[in-house]
């Protein structure tokens, strides 16, 4: 008899964690070639300088490394940040990304299986009352804040040293953070992120009334009208 194929193992991990794992990779491959980039750059304005030029060691654990990298975490925790917020209470008539109107606002304990309400096997503080309920409530909007003023604030610490050793090279006077958090290089690298998420994700609430891909969670069934949310009955 042929043996049974056991239900758990590595294809199953694979299988049920599959979305996490690619986007871990593709995390990791970025950030591989953001750094190997960064470092070219890096060396060649150095020799143009007549500067030391870094190794790759030497360079992803730099400011100059680090500043590049920070600046691009905190834009996208400050943008899911908001996303989960606002779409608590703004929808977008039509779009895979919002409610429907007239399901605005945080809704009741039964809609969301909560204390009484709550299954056998829902989360352990959602069948709990007080504050470890209300933390829970509101467990992936803290933790996302959380990372991006985490992120934020590690961005302005290691872009002042980065420019820091500009102004050194400049023979300058080197700043302070205090100073260099109301600076115009600060705001424009924060900024400049800010806007690009922004734009991304209200392109995508809108995009999605109208366009369409087959099989994603991100959008509505091919056939369903442009003007019929995904909630909508």
């Amino acid at each position: 008899m042929r043996p049974t194929r056991p239900a758990g193992g590595a294809r199953s991990f694979w299988r049920t964690n599959s979305l996490t794992i690619v986007f871990g990779l593709l995390l990791l491959a970025f950030v591989v070639g953001q750094a190997v980039s960064g470092l070219a750059e890096y060396n060649e304005t150095a020799r143009t300088d007549g500067l030391q030029q870094l190794s790759f060691l030497r360079y992803v654990t730099s400011s100059s490394f680090a500043v590049d990298l920070l600046e691009n975490w905190q834009s996208e925790y400050l943008q899911f940040t908001l996303y989960i917020l606002l779409t608590i209470w703004l929808v977008q008539r039509g779009s895979s990304e919002s409610k429907k109107a007239g399901e605005e606002g945080r809704q009741s304990d039964e809609q969301q299986l909560v204390g009484p309400f709550a299954r056998s096997d829902s989360p352990a503080w959602a069948r709990r009352s007080g504050w470890r309920r209300s933390v829970y409530s509101h467990s992936l909007v803290l933790v996302m804040a959380v990372v991006f003023l985490l992120s934020w604030f590690a961005q302005a610490v290691t872009g002042r040293v980065a420019e820091n050793d500009q102004r050194l090279r400049d023979r300058l006077d080197p700043v302070g953070l205090a100073d260099y958090v109301v600076s115009p290089d600060f705001w424009s690298r924060t900024l400049q992120n800010w806007q690009s998420e922004m734009l991304a994700i209200g392109s995508m609430a809108v995009f999605a009334i109208y366009l369409r891909e087959r099989g994603s969670p991100e959008s509505k069934p091919v056939g369903m009208p442009h003007d019929v949310t995904t909630s909508d009955d």
